[in-house]
């Protein structure tokens, strides 16, 4: 069967079981509540945590269409992969005793593999998975992830956050695939086919939901959760394009930002939700909303006059299932609206439809127990190797004075601080629990950092911190080792965080970390930074101090390991920035700047820019070179480009193509990422590499507002070499 023919053979199934249903099954089918709502009393700690009660009151009577989260809500933890797959299949059995038997599609925010279920691979998080710049290790995530969530007898992932990283206060910053549209678009689309295949009807695959549509990731204040402003122009230049690309890879769900833009709540936004996700950018799977946010319309926004008119507006600007998430209060409403006409029923059975489609294009329609075997699908050995590649190539050198790095395995090392002896602060939020600060709930079987260099080296570790990321370091006693060891390793950073709970008023450190830093400094031992946190805390001071700057960002559970190998030479580090390190808290510029922000007293200088990353080997690239020197609006052109390792050890190089338009009738940036590929290359070799430039890389958002290409002059950048060439009308 064709996928023409597979999709019309839904559609009539679509049709043919809407027909069938009644108003109260099709608002049910709307309606998404918390576990909790049908658990027992600390069902996290349960052997069964469904209450049958409870569970048949919801899919019975409320004909709920969706469940989502962990047993106990807010107090939310991993739970073991048996007790998950005892939870769903419940769940599944209750559904398929209703009238219908409409399946119940399960949620989870699986967001750096399956989060929530006891010792998963859990991969470097998004910020650090664009740091690898990678696509190939985003998509075999996107597969694993997968794998080990069906695995677990769950349904639906809340992954990938397509919102874009320009904002590094802003606490979900390390969610996304950093600041550049091409990189975060490539990483999350590569991530999605991994996840969903070519049909995630498949046992192994699992669709995904686009997360948070639209502008959640550039408050103006840097606080989650809280207004953005952003322009028309600015949105479909910047913050749109990885929506776009999310919705062409496939992904059949959207979840909704639950701030506001402009001055809209996204959950009350017609334009966004209708007008260009539906009618621009073609979406037709359903949107989903974000946890209680259709409420707040009337609680928090005060643009609804009660909780009534909320979900009449929320349902009219386009959002199709409600995350409630603790009642049946939505369902009540959204009946009582239909039943008086407020909310037409072609609107009702618009959005049940498409949440129909995708259980069936999801295949629950046909599944009646969990659809994957755990054996040979949760933590296998492959899985655990592309985790730790991932770790390895995500950590990003970013100084090394004197090649001090790598370290001889003989040599003394005081290891300080209070990221050093945590796996919290490489994995951070969504992690074991929400906010993934619990250290006691992570497996003991996984090494810290400092468990790492303690496996790693034969030579002398001295270790002065304390068990938690908030223990007092006992400074003076820090200072008196490192006198008697050859190089200090400062672990510096944040705890680990999600969403408010992650609000900063500054990007600045600790006091207490800089006080330790400069303590040790003080006394003239070589420092290796290394820091691990998701967002770029200001460390200029201490970076302009150290003799080697590492920087992990969150690398997972295989940090500490991937880590120690940089550290001691065992891999070639290959890791680049996604995003510009700020030098000062309050000098936030992104690469792909306007002329305007690098002019005159103006300048973009970062601490390190963006796709800065060192190697201990050392690569050129050289020879390039266009298959045109002119083309026609709308055509392609070629280019080629020689990159050789010209150092003395085997590596890996991220090479970067970047774009230009010379003048325009908008302001362009002064360049832009248009194309990458990664290479591993041994010492002497040389490989030519090939990209197209297309005419959509080489377009911008117009006068009009349409998306358009200027006939006129273009550069193309790699390395230290620009080449030009014309575009012309036809």
């Amino acid at each position: 069967m064709s996928a023409q023919e597979a999709n019309e053979a839904i559609e009539k199934q679509v049709q043919a079981l809407l027909a069938q249903m009644t108003l109260e099954e099709k608002v049910g089918q709307m309606t998404q509540i918390d576990f909790s709502v049908v658990s027992v009393v600390n069902g996290q700690d349960a052997d069964n945590p469904v209450d049958q009660g409870k569970l048949e009151d919801a899919i019975f009577n409320h004909h709920v269409g969706s469940i989502l989260n962990t047993p106990t809500t807010p107090n939310n933890k991993a739970q073991p992969i048996a007790k998950w797959r005892q939870m769903t299949q419940t769940i599944r059995e209750t559904a398929a005793k209703t009238r219908l038997k409409i399946p119940v599609i399960y949620g989870i925010d699986a967001i750096h593999g399956a989060t929530y279920t006891q010792n998963s691979v859990l991969f470097p998080q998004a910020i650090s998975m664009a740091a690898t710049f990678n696509t190939d290790l985003s998509f075999k995530a996107g597969e694993i992830t997968a794998r080990e969530v069906k695995a677990s007898g769950l349904d639906w992932n809340f992954s990938p956050v397509m919102d874009i990283g320009r904002q590094p206060l802003w606490p979900r910053l390390w969610e996304t695939y950093g600041e550049d549209v091409h990189l975060s678009s490539a990483m999350g689309s590569a991530y999605i086919k991994g996840h969903q295949g070519d049909n995630f009807a498949k046992a192994d695959k699992v669709p995904t939901c686009l997360k948070h549509y639209v502008g959640y990731s550039y408050p103006l204040n840097g606080k989650d959760r809280s207004p953005a402003w952003i322009g028309e122009r600015a949105l479909r230049e910047w913050f749109l394009p990885g929506f776009e690309a999310g919705v062409k890879a496939g992904a059949p769900t959207v979840m909704i930002n639950s701030a506001e833009v402009d001055g809209i709540p996204g959950h009350a936004n017609y334009h966004y939700l209708t007008e260009i996700l539906r009618g621009e950018l073609g979406f037709k799977g359903f949107t989903v909303s974000d946890w209680e946010d259709i409420i707040r319309l009337y609680s928090r926004d005060k643009l609804a006059a009660s909780p009534r008119e909320a979900v009449k507006i929320a349902v009219m600007a386009g959002v199709d299932m409600s995350m409630v998430p603790f009642n049946f209060s939505f369902y009540d409403l959204l009946l009582d609206l239909a039943k008086t006409g407020e909310v037409p029923m072609t609107r009702i059975d618009e959005a049940v439809s498409r949440i129909l489609r995708v259980k069936y294009q999801s295949g629950l329609f046909e599944t009646t127990e969990p659809a994957l075997a755990v054996e040979g699908n949760f933590v296998s050995e492959e899985a655990v190797a592309v985790n730790r590649q991932a770790a390895r190539e995500a950590i990003v050198l970013a100084k090394n004075d004197q090649h001090i790095l790598p370290l001889s395995k003989q040599t003394s090392i005081l290891v300080t601080g209070p990221t050093a002896n945590l796996l919290s602060v490489m994995n951070g939020g969504w992690t074991i629990t929400w906010q993934g600060d619990k250290e006691e709930l992570y497996p003991q079987d996984k090494l810290t950092l400092l468990e790492a260099i303690r496996q790693k080296t034969s030579g002398k570790v001295t270790y002065v911190g304390g068990e938690r990321f908030s223990d007092e370091i006992n400074i003076e006693q820090a200072v008196n080792d490192a006198r008697q060891h050859d190089v200090v390793v400062l672990a510096l950073g944040e705890k680990p965080y999600t969403e408010t709970m992650g609000n900063i008023v500054s990007l600045e450190l600790d006091p207490v970390q800089l006080q330790l830093a400069r303590a040790i400094f003080a006394i003239g031992k070589p420092v290796i930074l290394v820091t691990f946190g998701g967002r770029p805390r200001i460390i200029t001071e201490i970076a302009d101090k150290a003799q080697a700057v590492v920087l992990g960002l969150l690398p997972g559970m295989e940090g500490g390991p991937a880590m120690a190998d940089i550290l001691f030479g065992d891999v070639n580090p290959s890791g680049k920035l996604p995003i510009s390190y700020p030098r000062h808290a309050n000098e936030v510029v992104p690469y792909d700047h306007k002329p305007l922000e690098a002019y005159e007293d103006n300048q973009y200088r970062p601490l390190y820019p963006f796709g800065h990353g060192l190697s201990y080997t050392s690569f050129e690239t050289s020879g390039l070179h266009l298959n045109k020197e002119q083309i026609a609006v709308g055509d392609e052109i070629e280019v080629t480009v020689n990159v050789k390792n010209t150092g003395a050890r085997a590596g890996k190089e991220a090479v970067l193509v970047y774009l230009n338009d010379v003048a325009a009738s908008v302001t362009r940036p002064v360049k832009q990422l248009k194309a990458f590929k990664k290479v591993e290359l041994k010492p002497g070799q040389q490989e030519t590499l090939h990209f197209t430039l297309t005419a959509q890389d080489m377009s911008f958002i117009g006068l009009d507002m349409k998306r358009i290409v200027e006939p006129g002059e273009f550069k193309v950048m790699v390395g230290n070499e620009a080449v030009h060439f014309n575009v012309v009308k036809n």
